[in-house]
């Protein structure tokens, strides 16, 4: 492994924010069937991260359905994150793991 010093380094305004900065799951449990699981797939999408892992589970006469999703976030924007999506009509819970 090498080190190069010949390209400038940069760092975000909050280092901080880089250093705590991991992924993290959560399940969104929605109502509505797939209108509700679009709607929370909508909401991820113009979150503005990554998302690492994405998966929905919708079946034919259950009410509920659930959207579990990794994306990298700091613990202040991890409760930002349940925040926004308890906001949402069709959400009924978000557990993170």
């Amino acid at each position: 492994m090498s080190i190069t010093t010949d390209r400038p380094i940069t760092f975000s305004p909050d280092i901080a924010d880089i250093a705590t900065r991991m992924p993290r799951r959560h399940t969104v449990v929605t109502c509505d069937g797939m209108d509700g699981v679009m709607a929370v797939a909508t909401a991820l999408q113009t979150c503005g991260r990554a998302l690492r892992e994405f998966s929905v589970d919708v079946r034919d006469g259950i009410a509920y359905s659930s959207v579990t999703a990794t994306l990298s976030m700091t613990p202040a924007e991890c409760e930002a994150f349940g925040e926004r999506m308890l906001d949402m009509p069709c959400v009924v819970a978000v557990d993170p793991y």
